[in-house]
């Protein structure tokens, strides 16, 4: 007896004329996934400066404040070139809504830039230590907030793979605002040859590594259509080089305190693994996107 023959055949994801269901995000490249990684790096290297200044590491506290101002106003510079005209960015600070995350975004971003800048110029100058202590200790609040807050804002949004993953993408912007700032203590520490700083940015790389290679391995390991393109294609490479830098750096910082060239290996990894998974998301957002079979599945699994 033949096997019987399916009546109906099998569905096809389509739309009317082939254009995407969902307009494709215009966030380019490099403008986004810099943006991304220079917010975590602002927002841990605060929290690394205050830490370092409870601990008495005068070093290390000069380099979180720089670090987090630098990064800060590079991060504001790729957001606002992307945006197109400055004003755009201005635009978003008319009113402050708190069921938006882009309005709270804009004013966490206003608020940390201002905070780091004054902090740095005190350490820098040696001017007004008690306003620059202030402003430190504001920027640590500010910062675990401009480094998680992305993950809750691309979650926010209708593109499949950023709206499905909203578990994953905070632990994963987390994590690399983690290894962001080890590498930049690490790579400072072997530039300067201060062996004190280097311990606490080894510690902040392990950590930081177990929670980002968390994150991308609970993206890959996911088994719903929407999560294909964080284990195919560009996305899919992207986040497995990811991953593989970020623990390579972080166990090649054991060895920073012996090795000046192990140090700043160990930082080029670690910023070279988390700026990869930015670039991982982005694509891996675009093509969900783009394609219609996971626009058709996102609805039908969110009725």
């Amino acid at each position: 007896m033949s096997a019987e023959q399916l009546q109906v055949p099998a569905a096809q994801f389509e739309s009317y004329y082939g254009r995407p269901i969902l307009k494709v995000t215009r966030w380019r490249e490099p403008h986004l996934p810099a943006y991304l990684f220079l917010g975590e790096l602002s927002g841990a290297a605060a929290v690394m400066g205050v830490a370092a200044g409870a601990t008495g590491r005068p070093g290390l506290v000069r380099t979180g404040r720089v670090v987090a101002a630098a990064a800060a106003a590079a991060g504001a510079a790729f957001l606002t070139a992307e945006l197109g005209r400055p004003e755009r960015f201005l635009h978003m600070l008319r009113v402050a809504k708190l069921t938006s995350p882009m309005s709270i975004g804009s004013w966490i971003l206003v608020s940390h830039s201002a905070l780091t800048s004054a902090a740095a110029a005190s350490s820098v100058t040696g001017l007004l230590g008690p306003l620059g202590t202030a402003a430190a200790a504001g920027s640590a609040v500010t910062g675990p907030l401009l480094a998680a807050y992305p993950g809750v804002l691309l979650a926010n949004t209708a593109v499949p793979a950023w709206h499905s993953s909203y578990r994953e993408l905070p632990l994963l912007f987390t994590g690399g605002a983690l290894t962001a700032a080890a590498a930049a203590g690490l790579a400072v520490a072997a530039l300067t040859g201060d062996q004190a700083d280097v311990s606490p940015s080894q510690r902040l790389a392990l950590a930081g590594a177990a929670l980002e290679c968390g994150a991308e391995f609970m993206l890959e390991r996911r088994s719903d259509l929407v999560a294909e393109p964080y284990h195919t294609g560009e996305g899919g490479k992207l986040l497995k080089y990811a991953r593989a830098a970020t623990m390579s750096g972080a166990l090649l910082g054991l060895a920073a305190r012996r090795s000046r060239a192990a140090a700043l290996a160990s930082a080029a990894l670690l910023a070279g693994g988390g700026l990869a998974a930015k670039f991982a998301v982005h694509r891996a957002g675009v093509e969900s996107a783009r394609d219609p079979k996971y626009v058709v599945q996102s609805q039908a699994a969110n009725p």
